[in-house]
């Protein structure tokens, strides 16, 4: 994805003079914060990149506000540091995809976790990335700079245009600044462990806890085929389930969601460093990281899990696969085909309530395949009056979630 012509405005000022520029003359253009997800949505038909790396660094952090403030390219692991050492966190758990994408571990930005709309295994428990997401500065595709929401987590503005720019992969705006909610980070936590339970058997071991009262902040399954390479557990399948917070608390509801389980087989549990290692692999996407085999982010109804599940193994014997989210998320990797095996993906989910995004391929299938799921009538309707208010000479990241927009 190497590209001649590639420009690196210092500045919100130099932003807009550049795309106003290429407005006037309908020169499309790629935007980027590090690169790390350029694989991820169609490939972006642009006659320049727009390299926001300069934009970076952290411009306001409060700590007692739980309120943060920096520019779009600072790097995740730089935001992390910065509020772990105030013993807070980013509560919807930006994943790492460098890997998948050969980019390498650590180069993940904040905008392109904002901009992909991005979270971890306690999106089930703490939201999306939008969610956490207060306000920012931006250029739209007029070359217009321009700001919406604020720095209070309690803010009212009208229309909530951080949860229309989350998701939209750069095709409405180059934010220039973002501020987002921060959270107290757990005194402690746990993982409880099943090993050998069957899909049907796993799904309604995590219905059964995020059911219950105990207030799960993740839960996942892994076939044994991709459980052994990341979990301490040998060669089994893997149920695993997450408690946080206080650490009376969390000893509490460990015993009570051991009792729970128990019924299902017999529980073990992860901590320390283990467990983090366990579910930043589950976040990252991990297992498949070493392959280039396309690979798809499914999301489901989680009761609808174990039925997704079979159908897409029955559609795709060869194919690889585990669940985030209580089951809701489905991860699955298949063979090498021209058509990264779209339709019988998409059909095994008929009827289910689901949607496919193509997360991996190469450029060629990218390109001959809808990535994301093609839009109901009436929202892509709203989607294309969207793209023309913000940018309506379609010049930033053009085609980049759906061909020709």
């Amino acid at each position: 994805m190497a590209h001649d012509n590639v420009l690196y405005p210092a500045d919100e000022d130099e932003l807009a003079a550049l795309v106003t520029e290429a407005a006037a003359s309908s020169r499309p253009l790629e935007l980027i914060g590090k690169g790390t997800k350029r694989g991820l949505g169609r490939p972006v038909a642009a006659a320049a990149v727009v390299d926001l790396s300069r934009l970076t660094g952290i411009v306001d952090y409060a700590p007692e506000e739980l309120v943060l403030t920096a520019r779009p390219s600072t790097p995740l692991a730089e935001v992390e540091a910065a509020v772990g050492a105030a013993r807070q966190m980013l509560a919807f758990e930006p994943p790492d995809f460098g890997p998948l994408y050969g980019a390498g571990v650590g180069h993940g930005t904040l905008g392109g976790a904002l901009a992909c709309n991005l979270a971890g295994p306690r999106r089930l428990k703490a939201g999306a990335a939008r969610d956490h997401f207060l306000g920012f500065r931006a250029v739209n595709g007029r070359g217009e700079a321009f700001k919406a929401g604020g720095k209070v987590v309690k803010n009212v503005t009208g229309y909530d245009l951080c949860k229309i720019i989350a998701g939209s992969y750069g095709t409405l705006v180059a934010m220039t600044e973002v501020t987002i909610k921060v959270l107290p980070a757990p005194e402690a936590t746990t993982t409880l462990c099943l090993a050998g339970l069957a899909p049907d058997s796993a799904m309604a071991a995590l219905g059964s806890a995020l059911a219950s009262p105990y207030e799960v902040s993740a839960a996942a399954f892994l076939p044994a085929d991709v459980a052994t390479r990341i979990a301490p557990l040998g060669a089994s399948s893997c149920t695993a389930i997450r408690i946080e917070g206080v650490a009376p608390s969390v000893k509490a509801r460990a015993v009570a969601l051991r009792d729970l389980l128990g019924k299902q087989g017999e529980v073990s549990a992860i901590d320390g460093e283990a467990a983090h290692r366990f579910w930043a692999a589950i976040r990252d996407v991990s297992p498949f990281s070493s392959s280039t085999d396309p690979l798809w982010r499914i999301s489901v109804p989680p009761a609808a899990g174990a039925e997704a599940h079979k159908r897409l193994k029955r559609e795709i014997p060869d194919a690889q696969l585990y669940h985030d989210w209580g089951g809701g998320l489905i991860w699955l990797m298949v063979p090498k085909e021209v058509d990264a095996r779209a339709a019988a993906v998409r059909g095994a989910l008929s009827g289910l309530g689901g949607h496919a995004t193509l997360f991996r391929a190469n450029d060629d299938a990218r390109a001959r395949v809808a990535v994301f799921e093609p839009p109901e009538p009436a929202l892509d309707a709203l989607s294309r009056r969207l793209k023309l208010s913000f940018d309506p000479r379609a010049i930033l990241n053009r085609g980049r979630m759906y061909e020709g927009v």
